[in-house]
């Protein structure tokens, strides 16, 4: 009855909308198998942002649990008594934790959890902490407990008793209460269960003294968990084969000190020192090496480990990298990283594992080195990484950031992209053309980011028609992990994620449909596959911010108009912001006076679409001409008209979507230019002192896409239309013998591409399953309109 069902609701979207009035085809050659599918071709990239770790998939409950977050008691608060807590390092529990927690008088101090909002590692909590405040007031839900079930509390404690812990809501009714009587002038662990008699996903954890008490540590865990369960079965149902950890970004920081350095977050949990996050919080590193290690065998997957290589955003921008001992220190952690992973119980670190619990190896294969670097230093550190891992660890596998120019061989070569749903698509044969004797690729970070809402069904297409290509060319393409990974709503610094969650709920995106699609329906083997269909025209209407910017170059902009018809959107001084440079308006001309690349104002918003750029421009010294941004999606988008670019050689479109030739040109010193762009639909008109310079237009897009393999003796074949139309398709299983006479299809589609999940409906753009009949070596089918589809033909028993 359910698949009837299904089948019916089918019917009625395939109804509601006319056909594409061509209909497609697609062959399969279903006889002559083709390359193998890597088995690691579809996997997961962990990244600590957005609170994926702390406060999210980790289990801990209570934010600043060691009290060594900020300058102040960050995320803990009186709510009772005439008392006061402050922070103290008269005493330190250890070296590595120095600060604790105060407690004067009769009060009660409650943790509420992970509330509260990125912020600034400033020591002055007066510049952020009205945000984080804010941000806490906003956010739903706290420590989320529930009746039925335990908690682990610990904590360190000295001073005079009593102490009593309880769990409480938020008007204070107790849930669960711990008494402690004898403390001590020493510190003292204490450890108790915790059982609320009632479930609430708002409350929070209180801490009362009457005399003067220290604490440090303080932590709250669901009973014999380490990992959050709905979160973690998220993970386990994509099925990934691999897990790409700890990032990112944060495997680098902003400078070196930090940097995740693995050794600083193993062993105890209360000698790890922590650090700062350069995503806008810090780590307490609860989640370290041997938890990444822990989570990839709890869900199956193979670990891949991302090694600081000596290089932090810093040297990314200029700064001296560390040499000689020092960059030695860092190759030596990579190697230490491997013994640890995968060496006996009787070597050094081998015996550091058993130690903590696990005498198996990991199984450590895949390392890259680095993240994001590029450059001569990174040449040279590459080189050494290599050199000692591969004398040391032959068989392990290297990943390079990109392929450098250095003398050592790039193995895997870490590609990424996040742009516009039409990119992915415009991509989706990027691989056909890759050289088959060159290096392996694997696709470390992709993702829809722009008009992609908080993740709706149309990001979910754009990625899956790439993800047909790169499963074509797995020959090529033999790793690849969408990214990020989780967000926790509260928390978030990068959009979209694939998992969204606060302290009690959590759902899937569409992407995180087609990612789970995906590899949970791999293939052995590709089987050659043709698809004709019809072109759609590109629903890639050009709008957003506007600005103006420069590069290595000074220069001066008068006279900025944004008109649409009639109407003028924006004229003058006022609505501008200054993302980055020396910009200052003196009188109507806006002038910046840096010297460093990338400077940019801007203005406007992101719903501006169909309007017309004018405005002058003059070049007051520097290497280059003018940015003029135009359908930006935000501040840091790069979407402009270089004019005068690639070392005032030439005028080009940097556009998501668009390529267009280069035009030759120069832009000469204290001379005022006219400007003038024109957007209308996805066409764009670029004039430059009255002279059309660039005429594209956005070019249609195939409606359908797909790829097919075998499964054993299954025909796995993944089609995606893009079109706002369903596509009436004739397939051709060429060579297909005693095929069973339906198949299972699971089907993503919803009623238009901006539909998203939420905690309200968490299932709004989900997969449904159906069965397909009258299968035959050449049949019909219809794809949905914005519609992904898994369809899975097996043989007669």
């Amino acid at each position: 009855m359910r698949l009837q069902i299904v089948a019916a609701l089918l019917g009625l979207l395939t109804m509601a909308v006319p056909l594409l009035a061509e209909p497609a085809h697609i062959t399969v050659q279903v006889d002559q198998p083709g390359i193998k599918v890597s088995p690691l071709l579809y996997g997961i990239f962990f990244e600590e942002i957005n609170r994926a770790g702390d406060g999210g998939i980790y289990a801990e409950m209570l934010q600043n649990r060691s009290f060594e977050d900020a300058p102040v008691p960050l995320g803990w608060a009186v709510v009772r008594g005439d008392g006061k807590m402050t922070l103290d390092k008269s005493q330190p529990l250890n070296a590595n934790n120095p600060t604790s927690l105060r407690l004067d008088g009769h009060v009660s101090v409650a943790n509420s959890g992970f509330k509260g909002a990125p912020y600034a590692h400033d020591p002055d909590p007066a510049k952020w902490l009205p945000a984080f405040e804010k941000g806490a007031q906003e956010m739903p839900n706290g420590v989320a407990v529930q009746q039925g079930k335990e908690y682990q509390l610990s904590f360190y404690a000295r001073g005079t008793g009593p102490v009593a812990v309880t769990l409480e809501k938020t008007d204070g009714t107790v849930l669960a209460r711990h008494e402690v009587a004898d403390l001590g002038a020493d510190w003292k662990k204490f450890e108790a269960t915790l059982a609320p008699s009632a479930t609430d996903p708002n409350a929070r954890l209180v801490v009362s003294a009457s005399n003067t008490l220290w604490l440090d540590m303080v932590s709250l865990l669901p009973k014999g968990q380490l990992f959050r369960a709905d979160l973690l079965k998220l993970l386990a149902d994509m099925k990934p084969a691999f897990i790409r950890f700890p990032g990112g970004c944060y495997v680098e920081g902003n400078k070196l000190d930090d940097a995740f350095r693995w050794k600083k977050t193993i062993g105890d949990m209360a000698a790890r020192p922590g650090h700062w996050n350069l995503w806008g919080y810090p780590s307490n590193d609860g989640l370290g090496y041997h938890e990444y290690l822990l989570l990839c065998e709890a869900v199956g997957a193979a670990p891949l480990y991302v090694i600081n290589c000596g290089m932090s955003h810093e040297q990314q921008h200029g700064k001296p990298a560390p040499t000689g001992a020092e960059l030695q220190e860092y190759v030596q952690d990579a190697l230490d990283a491997v013994e640890y992973a995968n060496g006996p119980v009787t070597s050094k670190w081998g015996a550091v594992r058993a130690q903590a619990g696990h005498p198996a190896p990991f199984n450590l294969q895949y390392m890259e080195i680095g993240n994001e670097n590029s450059g001569p230093i990174y040449v040279e550190h590459f080189a050494l990484f290599h050199d000692a891992l591969k004398k040391s660890y032959p068989d392990l596998h290297l990943i390079v950031d990109y392929n450098p120019t250095g003398t050592r061989p790039a193995e895997i070569v870490d590609e990424h992209y996040y742009n516009t749903p039409g990119f992915f698509m415009r991509n989706a044969t990027k691989y056909d053309r890759y050289d088959r004797s060159a290096h392996k690729v694997y696709v470390g970070e992709y993702a829809v980011t722009r008009g992609a809402g908080r993740g709706n069904l149309k990001a979910a297409i754009g990625e899956a028609v790439f993800m047909t290509g790169m499963e074509r060319n797995s020959d090529v393409v033999v790793m690849a992990s969408y990214a990020p990974l989780f967000e926790h709503v509260g928390w978030k610094r990068w959009n979209p994620n694939a998992i969204l969650f606060d302290a009690a709920r959590s759902y899937a995106t569409p992407s995180w449909q087609v990612q789970t699609m995906f590899g949970r329906n791999r293939s052995d083997v590709i089987l050659p596959t043709t698809v004709a269909a019809p072109t759609v025209e590109s629903t890639e209407e050009r709008g957003g911010l506007i600005g103006v910017g420069t590069w290595h170059t000074q220069a001066e902009y008068k006279d900025i108009k944004v008109t649409q018809g009639d109407k003028v959107l924006l004229e003058g001084t006022k609505g501008w912001k200054f993302a980055s440079g020396d910009w200052k308006w003196d009188g109507a001309v806006l002038r910046q006076t840096g010297n460093d690349q990338d400077l940019r104002a801007y203005a406007g918003k992101k719903d501006w679409k169909d309007y017309t750029l004018t405005l002058q421009a003059r070049k007051l010294g520097g290497a280059e001409g003018f940015l003029v941004m135009f359908a930006a999606p935000d501040e840091k988008g790069k979407s402009w008209w270089n004019i005068g670019g690639w070392g005032n050689k030439s005028h080009g479109l940097e556009v998501p979507g668009i390529t267009a030739e280069r035009v030759a040109g120069t832009i000469e010193t204290g001379r005022w230019y006219d400007i003038k762009i024109e957007l209308q639909g996805s066409a764009i008109r670029c004039y430059l002192d009255g002279k059309l310079i660039h005429n594209v237009t956005a070019g249609g897009v195939s409606s359908l896409y797909a790829v097919a393999g075998r499964a054993g003796s299954d025909i796995v074949l993944k089609v995606v239309n893009a079109a706002a139309a369903p596509v009436e398709t004739a397939l051709d299983l060429q060579g297909a013998k005693d095929l069973a006479p339906t198949a299972a299809a699971t089907v993503l589609t919803s009623a238009t591409g901006d539909d998203e999940n939420s905690f309200d409906e968490p299932g709004k753009v989900a997969p449904k399953e159906m069965t397909v009949p009258n299968i035959a070596p050449s049949f019909h089918h219809t794809f949905p309109a914005r519609s992904v589809t898994v369809l899975r033909i097996g043989t007669k028993p």
